[in-house]
């Protein structure tokens, strides 16, 4: 069969030899299909690909758009948390924006990957898109590939890590919502809340940078807010509704609304405004708040014009005389806040706004109910340094008129409402900063007038017709000048204010 060891190596003797070999291999390869099974042949055939074919030291998980008939949340999380890694090496983009978006959506376009690191660990994004045929739907998926041996970490921790991501994401970008019963619901209200609630998009730009407060004040308020965010467990294991109660009470003018717009705007949770005036009864009541939504800060402003909520003992006889009556009461919004009606719901926050504490219920301001105590006082001269930095852009430390004009404030009684009103009658900076030195010097001569007659009235000489006519003068102007900066903080709902924070 084979050629002499002469001819090893002439074409004719490799010629043949090939020859040879193929005519054994079909007469073989007929053999083996004649009398060996199938099933028999395709489990060598499989054997063989094994044994020669290297094995994949890697693993891709598919993530598609649906999950059932539901939402894959995992594929929103992806397609949230991927925008934040989108580098610069991305060749392809898709962008979009809605009429109600500030802000361009960008994600990767079919075919795009993307590779991300966690914990040392290397893994690779790539989105999927079908084509769109005939009477089909485009079918879309992220693979997920990575090594065979973290399969346990991706798996867990990596996923994990990367919905809890894009809730921080989606936290961020949330546009919170102002919520009223005197808004007519429109179809184009976005928002989720029940119980014919009407909406706006809150666009107070009050924040903690721009509130002129002390440091420590501010630092307060926020730890506290962080972590109420961070004691979901806590709360269930000791037994509470996980909520928060604040107080906030101070003269008018002092930033009591602004305080609750920078709330809002760090937590991004949505406001809802309620006013107990029109609201019929405590089952009125009820309804109404059991339709507010999960992380939310309810309203209720200038609590004290409300008489129901001042002496739960009238309350409580009036009642007794006649339980037909309709209408709110202080055990009614007490059994919401602490009773067992406030275990509906998480993460709320209910803020009360008053500007005189001491008409208040004691009932309504223990822990519990109100955990949190800030007086709104009036400016200081820390806080007009913020002012100054927000409304004229300087730095109060290099202006000699801001040191006269903070050692003024801080001897005197004026709202943050009041300066900042002054800070914007001008452009030019030394023509604002001297208006302010006269009326802050003007309101420290009116404030020591104002004692002097308290002072006279408070005499045990009250036969004296002088005193009685000063006593009589200085209430009068007293009442006037009251009534004028009541106005005048009314017209500026967007003043600073200073925070001294108690508990």
């Amino acid at each position: 069969m084979f050629p002499s060891s002469d001819n090893a190596f002439s074409p004719s003797s490799l010629f043949s030899a090939y020859a040879s070999l193929t005519g054994f291999l079909m007469l073989f390869r007929s053999m083996l299909h004649d009398f060996v099974p199938e099933q028999l042949r395709t489990y060598f055939s499989t054997l063989l690909d094994r044994f020669f074919t290297p094995k994949s030291k890697t693993l891709t998980v598919i993530i598609d758009e649906n999950f059932g008939s539901n939402r894959n949340q995992v594929f929103d999380a992806a397609e949230l948390y991927l925008r934040s890694k989108i580098g610069p090496e991305t060749e392809r983009l898709r962008v979009g924006k809605t009429p109600k978006q500030k802000h361009f959506t960008i994600s990767i376009e079919k075919g795009e990957e993307i590779i991300d690191s966690f914990e040392e660990s290397e893994v690779k994004w790539s989105y999927v898109q079908s084509e769109k045929e005939k009477g089909e739907q485009v079918k879309r998926h992220y693979e997920l590939t990575f090594e065979k041996k973290l399969r346990e970490k991706i798996t867990s921790s990596y996923l994990t890590h990367v919905v809890a991501e894009s809730e921080e994401i989606k936290r961020s970008l949330r546009v919170v919502k102002l919520y009223s019963k005197d808004l007519y619901v429109t179809e184009d209200d976005d928002g989720c809340a029940g119980g014919n609630w009407g909406c706006i998009s809150l666009e107070h730009p009050s924040t903690f940078e721009t509130l002129a407060m002390d440091p420590n004040a501010k630092k307060k308020i926020i730890g506290d807010l962080d972590r109420f965010l961070k004691r979901r467990e806590f709360y269930k294991r000791v037994g509470k509704a996980w909520k928060r109660g604040y107080l906030l009470y101070g003269p008018p003018g002092t930033g009591k609304s602004s305080l609750i717009a920078a709330m809002a705007n760090y937590l991004k949770f949505d406001v809802f405004d309620l006013e107990l005036s029109s609201i019929y009864d405590n089952g009125e009541l009820k309804r109404i708040l059991l339709s507010t939504t999960n992380r939310s800060i309810l309203v209720f402003e200038d609590i004290d014009c409300n008489a129901e909520v001042r002496d739960r003992e009238a309350d409580d006889d009036q009642e007794s005389k006649n339980n037909n009556n309709g209408r709110v009461t202080l055990s009614g919004i007490l059994n919401f806040i602490d009773g067992l009606w406030s275990s509906f719901g998480d993460e709320r926050i209910i803020v009360f706004t008053t500007n005189h504490k001491e008409r208040l219920d004691p009932a309504l301001l223990r822990p519990g109910r109100m955990d949190m105590h800030i007086n709104m006082s009036y400016c200081t001269g820390l806080g007009f340094r913020t002012l100054v930095s927000n409304y004229l852009g300087l730095d109060g430390l290099n202006h000699p008129l801001c040191e006269e004009i903070e050692r003024l404030v801080d001897s005197t009684e004026v709202t943050p409402a009041e300066l900042a009103e002054e800070l914007m009658q001008d452009d030019d900076c030394d023509v604002v900063l001297r208006g302010v030195v006269s009326f802050v010097e003007k309101r420290k001569v009116e404030r020591s007038k104002a004692k002097e007659s308290v002072s006279i009235c408070n005499d045990d000489d009250d036969d004296d017709d002088e005193k009685q006519s000063v006593c009589t003068n200085g209430m009068r102007n007293r009442k006037k000048q009251a009534g004028r900066r009541k106005r005048r903080g009314a017209r500026n709902v967007n003043a600073r204010t200073y925070l001294q924070v108690g508990m």
